[in-house]
Order: C-alpha cells, then structure tokens, then sequence
C-alpha cells in the first residue's frame, strides 16, 4: 500500500483498510493535535485512489472496513466520494462499513442531500472531534466552529443516517480555568447532537503544537489526573440520553471507563468515585502508560 507521511486513525478502525484519500486535514489549525503537521493539505487524484484500491484488492482479495484517511476526508468533493465510494463496494463484495474522520467546517459545507447520498453510498460511520460545547474554549484552541455550528454538524451526520461517533477532550479548559462549565456544556451538545458513540480522551500537550508551547511558557497549565476524572465524573451524570456508548477506554486517559448510558451510569460513576475518594494512584496509567 502506497502512503504520504504519517497516518492516523481511530483505535476501532484497527482492523480497517486505510484508504488515503487526502493529504493532511483541511482545517489543521487545532491547538492541541499534532497530527498532519508533516503534511501540506491536498486531495488526492481520482486515479491515484483508484490505483490504490486495486493494489488492495489484489493483496486482500476482499475486506469488511474500510477507513479513509487523512484528517477530513469528508471534504473531499461529493461526486468524486461516491465514486470512491462505489469502486470501493464493487471491488470488495463483503465491505459493510467505510468511515472517516469529518470536520465540522467541511461538513456544514456540504447539503443534507449530499450528505444523505454520501450514506446510501455506503459512508457508515463518522468521527467528528467536538472537543468541548464551551464556546470560549472552542474559540481559544481554534476549532473553526463555535457551539451552535458543531451542533448543526454533528446534527446533520445523524439526521444523514450516518453513525455518528463524537470526541471530547476532558481537561481542555486546563487547571483553573473553568472545568466543570467545559464539562457541563459539553454534556449539553452531546445531549443535543444524539452521537451513537462518545470518545472521551484527555488533553495531553504533543511537542511542536501551540499548546504545547502555551504549556511551556505557563499560559496553560495541564489539570492532574483527579481533575480530569472529575470531568469525566461530570459527563456522565449530566448526559441524559439512552443507548450511548461511552468509550473512555483511550490511551490517553487515566482511567479506563467504559459501558453504555444510561444502562450502565451507575457502574461507570462508581468506579470513577472509588478512585476520587481514594485519590490512589495505584489505579491510574502511569504516565509512560499514556499518550494520544
């Protein structure tokens, strides 16, 4: 298989054919991400791509999953997805799920037509990075899209039929600077947006991004571990819809949490409230344990 830098993609796409459709992410201005820093954004060329499916059909034979990458590549232009899209589906017969990371900016680009062709075209499952529902902190690590936008977005891709995986950032406010209101309105659009799945990791500053200098020169200060687990405490007692699959399980994070809300809230809150109450560090990640 043939790629361009460094390639990325969500943990349960494991086991997923990476198709790179584009170079880098449209948007790449976040703060936090240090990913595609090594890439100057472009798509594709259609003939590329379709070089590159038939290099996988003849390793593979065929394939279930299918992602494609780099960062956003929902902004690629919809005909030439649903061609992708189509020749992918004709060159493996037992494919049943393709997925992508998606920006909220390419997305409110695109019509609710597009995005529903998109879906019958086979587009099953989107990642969209929320990161938080606070406007200020959207606007401070440079998302593109305030609150009411991500919500519209995030709106669009469930109301397109599309399985919609969300990402927040717990500890993004940082130590001081507003954690529960970043963890109160993040619940809020998650209330609001109805994800099938929520990511939550924890912020953790990657050398040559801006927050990473923010670190440096004390502009930001990272919570500690309790503070992020109280965050997360707080998602989960303020989210209030049925059948979510809360999945707190990244390497990011401290404390492993996972299960599905509202069925298993009080599981998941007990154990996070036994690790508060003990404040013991034996059942955390070590820090050479974890990383985004």
């Amino acid at each position: 298989m043939r790629y361009e830098g460094n390639i990325f993609r969500p943990f349960s796409e494991a086991r997923s054919y990476l198709l790179q459709c584009t170079i880098g992410c449209s948007h790449n201005q976040c703060t936090f991400c240090g990913m595609y820093k090594d890439k100057q954004y472009r798509v594709r060329g259609l003939e590329e791509i379709k070089t590159d499916i038939i290099m996988a059909k003849n390793y593979y034979n065929d394939l279930e999953k299918v992602f494609l990458c780099d960062g956003d590549a929902i902004a690629v232009d919809t005909d030439t997805l649903l061609e992708i899209l189509g020749l992918l589906y004709s060159a493996f017969p037992s494919l049943r799920h393709v997925g992508s990371y998606v920006g909220p900016r390419s997305i409110l680009n695109k019509s609710m037509s597009e995005l529903t062709a998109l879906r019958a075209a086979g587009l099953t499952k989107a990642y969209l990075g929320v990161e938080t529902g606070d406007d200020r902190l959207l606007k401070d690590i440079r998302k593109g899209v305030d609150s009411r936008e991500m919500l519209k977005a995030g709106r669009n891709l469930v109301n397109a039929g599309m399985n919609l995986s969300a990402m927040v950032l717990l500890g993004l406010a940082g130590r001081g600077g507003g954690s529960r209101e970043h963890a109160l309105a993040t619940a809020g659009i998650i209330n609001a947006m109805r994800p099938h799945y929520l990511a939550a990791l924890t912020v953790t500053p990657v050398p040559n991004t801006i927050l990473f200098r923010q670190v440096g020169s004390g502009q930001f200060t990272v919570p500690d571990a309790f503070e992020t687990l109280e965050e997360m405490k707080c998602l989960l007692e303020n989210i209030t819809i049925d059948n979510l699959k809360f999945v707190g399980s990244h390497a990011s994070n401290y404390l492993p949490v996972s299960g599905t809300l509202q069925r298993e809230r009080q599981k998941m809150l007990d154990t996070v409230n036994s690790v508060l109450e003990s404040r013991d560090k034996r059942f955390l990640r070590s820090e050479n344990m974890r990383g985004l």
